[in-house]
Parts: C-alpha cells; sequence; structure tokens
C-alpha cells in the first residue's frame, strides 16, 4: 500500500501542524514544536550505549503490527562486506551492548558470526527473537547456540493467550511461542541464577496506548506460569508505531486521527528526555546510519553533518549528533513511554 504526503516517500515525514494522509486532516503540533517547548530542541544524542544491527527484512512471519514490513518474500538481508564494517566500528569504541535485530535476524547467514565477533569483542548481545524461527528445521540448534554465547534473548509475544497472540502474528504462532519458550526454560533461560536472560515484548493488539509495564508483566507471569510452565524475567511494553502495517490497519480502520491525536496528547517531557535514538545508533542491512529503527523504516537516515554509513563511522561525531525528528515519534514519548526496553519513565 503506496502512501505519500504532499509529495514526500514518507507518510509521517512531515512536521506541519496538519498531517493528511489520503485525504484525513489530523490537529496534531509538530513534535518538534514540543521538544523546543521543554527546551530539548535540537534533540541529542547523550553518548552510544547500544549498537544496533538490522540484519534485514526477511522473516519467517507476516505479523499485522511489523514496522518493518517483514516477511518470507523480503529479500533485503546484510551481506558479509557490511557486517564486516560493523565490527570494524563497534572495535573502535566501548559501546557495551549489541541489539541484532531483523526481520528474524537469526535468518542472515552472518548473524551467527555477528555474535561470536562481537562476544569476543566482550560485548553483551541481544537477540531480537520472534520464537518461533527456533523451531524452524533449519535453525535446530539455535537455541543452543544462543545459550552457548550467553545472548539475551527479546521475545515478542503480544498476549498470553492464542486468540490475541494469532489475531497479530498470525494463526497457530502462539502455540509456536510456547513451545519456543519452553524450550528456552529447559536451557535455562529465564531461570534464577542461570545468567541466561530472557525478556517478553507485547505490543498492543489494536489502536491503544500499552498498559501499565509492571502491572501486565504481573499478569504475563502468573497467566504463562499456570496455563504453560513458562518462566521468564522481564516484560516490556512498546508502544505500536504510526508507520508500515501498523498506519495501514489505523487507515483502514478508520482509527489513524484518533490514535495520532491519543500518543500527542500524552506527550510526555520525561519520557522525550529518555527517548532511545539518543542513546542508540541503528545500522540498516545495507549499511546506512539511522537513529532508531523506526527512522529506518521511514528512510530518515543520521543527517546534520554526521557520518550515514558505517564504512564512515566515527564515534566521536555520532556521540554527539543532532536526532532526525518527525511526528511519528510522538510514539516514544507518549505516556510512561516507549523504548527497544519497554517504558522509559
Amino acid at each position: 500500500m503506496a502512501l505519500t504526503l504532499l509529495g514526500q516517500q514518507s507518510p509521517l515525514a512531515s512536521s506541519t501542524a496538519q498531517l493528511k494522509i489520503l485525504g484525513r486532516t489530523v490537529s496534531c503540533p509538530p513534535f518538534e514544536t514540543q521538544l523546543d517547548r521543554i527546551g530539548l530542541l535540537p534533540l541529542r544524542a547523550t553518548g552510544i550505549t547500544v549498537f544496533q544491527i538490522n540484519l534485514g527484512k526477511l522473516c519467517n512471519q507476516t505479523c499485522r503490527h511489523c514496522h518493518v514490513d517483514a516477511g518470507p518474500d523480503r529479500t533485503e538481508s546484510m551481506a558479509r562486506e557490511t557486517a564486516e564494517q560493523c565490527i570494524r566500528a563497534l572495535a573502535q569504541t566501548d559501546i557495551p551492548t549489541v541489539d541484532i535485530t531483523g526481520g528474524a535476524p537469526e535468518l542472515n547467514p552472518n548473524f551467527r558470526w555477528l555474535v561470536e565477533q562481537s562476544t569476543a569483542l566482550g560485548r553483551h548481545v541481544m537477540d531480537r527473537c520472534n520464537l518461533s524461527v527456533l523451531l524452524l528445521p533449519s535453525q535446530a540448534d539455535l537455541a543452543e547456540f544462543l545459550a552457548r554465547h550467553r545472548v539475551e534473548i527479546v521475545a515478542s509475544l503480544p498476549y498470553y493467550r492464542a486468540g490475541q497472540t494469532d489475531a497479530q502474528r498470525g494463526e497457530g504462532i502462539f502455540e509456536k511461542s510456547i513451545q519456543a519458550l519452553r524450550l528456552l526454560n529447559q536451557l535455562g533461560y529465564g531461570r534464577p541464577g542461570s545468567g541466561l536472560s530472557l525478556n517478553l515484548v507485547c505490543n498492543p493488539v489494536g489502536a491503544f496506548l500499552p498498559p501499565q509495564q509492571e502491572a501486565i508483566e504481573a499478569q504475563f507471569r502468573k497467566e504463562l506460569r499456570a496455563r504453560h510452565g513458562v518462566e521468564f524475567n522481564h516484560l516490556y511494553t512498546i508502544t505500536n508505531m504510526p508507520i508500515s502495517r501498523f498506519l495501514e490497519f489505523l487507515l483502514e480502520s478508520g482509527n489513524y486521527e484518533q490514535y495520532m491525536e491519543r500518543l500527542a496528547n500524552a506527550f510526555n517531557p520525561a519520557a522525550a528526555a529518555g527517548v532511545m535514538c539518543r542513546y542508540t545508533i541503528s545500522v540498516s542491512w545495507d549499511g546506512t546510519l539511522y537513529d532508531c529503527d523506526f527512522n529506518q523504516m521511514l528512510d530518515l537516515p543520521v543527517d546534520h553533518g554526521a557520518p550515514a554509513h558505517i564504512r564512515d563511522f566515527d564515534p566521536v561525531q555520532l556521540n554527539r549528533r543532532q536526532i532526525t525528528t518527525r511526528n511519528h515519534c510522538y510514539g516514544c514519548t507518549a505516556g510512561a513511554g516507549s523504548s527497544c526496553g519497554g517504558t522509559v519513565t
């Protein structure tokens, strides 16, 4: 579904007060106006502590809320040369965390090499896993590989019941997710004292802000333990961003205007001060640098004079770079805030 806004490539790439999409108008102040009001304009990085690598859009699932628009038919995939550039850039820094994402990042042929190289540099590695990938015949030893390298697993699970999860992620995905979680538990993931972290991520099923994180975590823990014998460490709530497939859902269901206004009205200055783009650099499958994974999907690369490709990586410039913002950033600053690690405040 191709969407345009006033001739621009991305439907949310404008900071005009009136966002017009397919004839719809939303009364929404430019995000930069809010930053200026609280003394954060221009928004700047505070130093990079997370080196995020997006290995591409290939995935064994096609989720309705996916901001990456990933799926089995996507061909975008990070090449070995780009993966090597990532490791060379990482070695120039003391960035403690490598966050590997996709698509299903494990399907990229360079995934395991990147894990090995990153851990050899003494970095903590996170794998953003859809769980069902662990059950693919081609990935029969993947769970053991992750445990051996002590990779933190951040796994998407929209709800603790099948109906809501399958509605968002595809028929039968809930049962596969439970099977994968049990496998991880058997290896020690989510178990006290194992040192193997298993964290879940839930996105709202619909045009809503996420629930209070601590409360929904307690509910997930109770239900998954009682119904399925599954254990995990933490649960993160993440706001659905109004881009890609979720934007299509909002438009088709008639919820776009209401959702954008809900995000803007819930703007939280404390969340804005702690947004993940301030401490993250995101590397695309083709090596382009972005302030976050969401800007990556909207083709809004690092700007304002900072290096825009991994081959030109310069930690001094990137650590204090000016961040590119647009109105989709309301998604990260609404309520308690939203980041790849859950709520901000």
